[in-house]
C-alpha cells in the first residue's frame, strides 16, 4: 500500500464513468502537464479537447504528424498548421518542456504551504478592464491577465463569460481575440 499519493478529480468517488465526464479529466490532465504530445487524433477527438486545453493554460502544444491521407492524421496535423510543435523525436518533446537552464523546475516551497488564490466576483469595470485589452489580434491569456492586474481566477471568468456569449475567439498557443462587431 502506498502510503503517500493523491487523487485529483471533477467527480466523487464511485460516479460511473460516461464519455460526457472525460473532457473534465483532460482539463486535469492538460492542468498537471508541462505538455501534451498527441499522437494520433480523428479531427473530432478527445485528444484535441485536451491539446486545446493545454493551449489555453499556456502549456506546450505538441504533435506527431502523420500522411495526409490517414483520416486519423487530420487532427495533429491540424494542431500542427494551427501552430502545435512538429514533433519527430524525444528530444522534440524535452525541448517543449525542459526550462531554458535545462534543470528540472520544482516548487520553492512545500504544496501545503501554498495559500490558494481565492476567485472573486469581477464587478463591470473589471470585465471592462479585460475586455480593453482585447483586439482583433490573438493575444496570450496569461498577458492578458498580467495586464489587467486582476487576480488571475477573476479575469480567466471574464474571458469565459465572452467566450460563452460568442464575444471572443481561442488560437492555439493559449491566446485569444476578440470577434469582429
Amino acid at each position: 500500500m502506498f502510503k503517500r499519493g493523491l487523487v485529483v478529480a471533477e467527480m466523487p468517488p464511485g460516479t460511473e464513468p460516461r464519455a460526457r465526464h472525460f473532457p473534465y479529466r483532460n482539463r486535469i490532465i492538460a492542468g498537471l502537464s508541462a505538455g501534451t504530445v498527441v499522437v494520433e487524433a480523428a479531427p473530432r477527438s478527445g485528444s484535441l479537447i485536451t491539446a486545446r486545453l493545454a493551449g489555453e493554460m499556456g502549456r506546450g502544444v505538441m504533435a506527431v504528424p502523420g500522411s495526409p491521407l490517414d483520416p486519423r492524421a487530420q487532427g495533429c496535423n491540424g494542431l500542427i498548421r494551427e501552430g502545435a510543435t512538429l514533433v519527430q523525436n524525444a528530444a522534440d518533446v524535452l525541448e517543449v518542456i525542459r526550462p531554458i537552464g535545462g534543470g528540472v523546475a520544482s516548487p520553492r516551497a512545500p504544496f501545503a504551504h501554498a495559500t490558494p488564490e481565492l476567485a472573486t466576483e469581477p464587478g463591470d469595470s473589471e470585465r471592462r478592464r479585460v475586455e480593453e485589452l482585447l483586439g482583433p489580434t490573438p493575444s496570450p491569456v496569461d498577458e492578458i491577465v498580467r495586464l489587467s492586474g486582476l487576480p488571475a481566477g477573476a479575469a480567466q471568468l471574464v474571458l469565459l463569460e465572452l467566450d460563452l456569449a460568442g464575444r471572443i475567439d481561442r488560437h492555439a498557443g493559449g491566446k485569444v481575440s476578440l470577434q469582429p462587431a
